[in-house]
């Protein structure tokens, strides 16, 4: 079973705080990266994998999808994206990303946004989508960036200089991160770059495009607090055909 953290009172609350909480995908500062990598979903069927408040679920059906089955282990998340959903053509489900069960050949897209970093049971749940996506279907997803979760430690560190800089340790012991981050004791997994990779390949992946996000210098200026994200990569953007 996934470690539930989204139904943890404190952690929902805190959450439901975040820039892209209150303003959804335009509170996302790599949906644009994203946006492009997804491309047009027209009459397409989609699975969104851990669909959290179901933004990017209403998006894919405001822009033409035929159909969107969302997923997620959290029944507050779900909660929350039935309240935000005026219309039809989402099937909101609850199901354990841990033990996936996905009809075979359905979907044209699989995407998910900061969710596969959760998941143990990573090289299983990528075999179901493979066998759950149709004959040139893709997958598209973020996660957060290895060099962003490899430290047992991770925050920013002010040097002499008064620079700060982001610790890289640990990064090749591979295996669980505990973080304090809305809650205590949530738990991500850390796998180097090189094995979410070699992952994805023996699933039957080809990668098509890895970006390692950070802010454009637009949206720099309009929002400075980004400036940061350029000393680090904090998440990794990947897109690959089945």
């Amino acid at each position: 079973m996934s470690q539930n953290i989204y139904d943890n009172p404190a952690f929902f609350e805190g959450y439901g705080r975040l820039g892209r909480s209150i303003h959804g995908l335009a509170g996302a500062p790599e949906w644009p990266a994203l946006r492009d990598m997804v491309g047009d979903v027209r009459d397409q069927a989609i699975v969104d994998l851990g669909c959290g408040y179901g933004w990017f679920s209403r998006w894919a059906r405001e822009h033409g999808a035929a159909g969107v089955l969302a997923l997620d282990v959290s029944e507050r998340m779900l909660a929350r994206a039935w309240e935000l959903t005026p219309e039809g053509g989402i099937d909101y489900r609850r199901a354990d990303l841990e033990q996936p069960a996905l009809p075979a050949r359905a979907f044209d897209l699989a995407y998910s946004s900061l969710t596969f970093h959760y998941i143990q049971r990573l090289p299983e749940l990528l075999a179901a989508i493979h066998a759950a996506l149709k004959p040139e279907g893709r997958l598209v997803f973020s996660i957060e960036h290895p060099i962003y979760m490899a430290s047992r430690h991770p925050g920013w560190l002010p040097g002499v200089d008064g620079r700060k800089t982001w610790p890289v340790d640990n990064y090749q012991l591979e295996g669980p991160r505990v973080t304090n981050w809305l809650a205590e004791g949530v738990v991500k997994q850390h796998r180097t770059l090189g094995t979410l990779f070699r992952l994805l390949v023996e699933a039957g992946f080809t990668v098509t495009r890895l970006v390692e996000w950070g802010p454009t210098e637009e949206q720099v200026r309009a929002m400075p607090e980004l400036a940061e994200e350029r000393e680090r990569p904090m998440m990794l953007l990947v897109s690959a055909s089945a």
